[in-house]
């Protein structure tokens, strides 16, 4: 019998899983940190610093005594994470890094072939001296290459030979990132950086698979084949559909999700341990969140609209006459509802994070303890960026978006 799951038992599952349903005040230290990013399999990395960046934003939405030292040191000191790509970069439990051999081994040749379409075949002869001088050097950081050729514009559309060797020997796995010095990346081998318990384990290529579409299922709860591939971005699409039609029945199951009135059901597999989930999963806190435009709960743009009704996209690259909102658009979120958006930037000399416009979401109505908690939310990230006040534009208030 397949088990039929209503949307917003979903999304209250989805959210608990996660670690958006725990206090957002809760004490976390550098073990509980570090359990929080295995917990959510990733953190996506970005450099973009309006207000913070985008790892530090999706741990301080989920706890609000995070402070950023605690990754550097889980990342840098610990070794308890590496940092490489999923769908973008990110950092990554250093337990996964077995797994990700399997990625480094299918990007060799593609990325190869994709990177010679963008740069030349410059950077093919630059692979082995960058691994030399990497191996002979010690951490190394992209502007100890090419350094006596013409500066170009920044962009990885610009990369010189040896900066494009040395990004290709890390998304292969050659080299990993060891630190950050101003967010640029500075590398070393990855033998040096990886703890040899996870550099020296090897895994079978069914196992591989296993363990990425078993491991996303985990986190999502619920998917389809699509969902799963999608979620490390791993495997393949047919690896995943091939994965959940021999397991469907044995150990996961078969559920179909309601979205409601007018939308199509959506035929899906679960963790074996759904039913407990939908009746133990807690409601989210009351208190009003900040989300990073990366965070895993919105990540995936359709999912995320079919499970919130939220329609979400970037406008970073979006040319700045055409944006419906504006350049780096934060996701707001009051319990399992997401209430609106937010334009705002943090003015470092002035100490000030500047709060530009606030759209609320369609039937989202801004009453005196809604607006008191959005503004608590907005002192809330002042105090973790270090701003000592908040200062409203006028006119920051807008009409609902949409």
């Amino acid at each position: 019998m397949v088990l039929k799951i209503a949307a917003a038992d979903l999304r209250r599952v989805f959210l608990h899983l996660q670690g958006l349903s725990e206090a957002p005040s809760r004490r976390l230290g550098q073990a509980e940190l570090c359990d929080l990013i295995d917990r959510l399999g990733f953190v996506q990395v970005d450099s973009i610093n309006t207000v913070t960046r985008a790892h530090h934003q999706i741990l301080f939405s989920r706890n609000q005594t995070y402070r950023e030292p605690q990754l550097t040191r889980l990342l840098e000191r610990d070794r308890a994470l590496f940092e490489n790509w999923t769908h973008d970069a990110a950092v990554i439990p250093s337990s996964a890094f077995p797994y990700w051999r399997h990625r480094f081994a299918r990007q060799k040749e593609r990325l190869k072939a994709r990177w010679t379409n963008w740069h030349g075949h410059d950077f093919h002869g630059e692979i082995g001296r960058v691994r030399d001088h990497v191996r002979v050097n010690g951490p190394s950081r992209g502007r100890d290459f090419d350094g006596d050729r013409t500066r170009k514009e920044p962009g990885w559309w610009n990369w010189q030979p040896g900066k494009t060797a040395l990004e290709y020997l890390w998304r292969t796995g050659e080299i990993a990132v060891t630190a950050r010095d101003n967010f640029a990346k500075i590398y070393d081998l990855s033998e040096r950086v990886i703890p040899r318990e996870h550099f020296e384990q090897e895994v079978a290529h069914e196992d591989f698979v296993d363990w990425a579409c078993r491991e996303a299922l985990q986190r999502l709860g619920v998917g389809t084949s699509g969902e799963i591939a999608a979620f490390y971005d791993l495997v393949s699409p047919e690896e995943a559909k091939a994965w959940c039609a021999q397991e469907t029945g044995k150990s996961i199951l078969p559920v179909e999700i309601d979205f409601g009135p007018g939308q199509p059901k959506r035929a899906s597999v679960a963790r074996p341990d759904i039913a407990t989930l939908l009746t133990e999963a807690p409601e989210p806190p009351a208190r009003i969140r900040t989300l990073s435009p990366f965070d895993p709960v919105l990540r995936d743009r359709k999912r995320a609209e079919r499970l919130f009704g939220f329609f979400y996209r970037i406008e970073v690259f979006v040319p700045a006459p055409k944006r419906t909102y504006g350049y780096y658009v934060y996701p707001v979120m009051e319990k399992d509802r997401m209430i609106g958006r937010v334009d705002m930037i943090c003015r470092r000399a002035e100490g000030e994070l500047l709060v530009t416009a606030f759209w609320p979401e369609p039937g989202v109505r801004l009453g005196e303890g809604r607006l008191a908690r959005l503004e608590a939310e907005f002192e809330r990230m002042a105090r973790f960026t270090g701003m000592e006040r908040v200062v409203f534009a006028d006119g920051w208030r807008r009409e609902p978006s949409g």
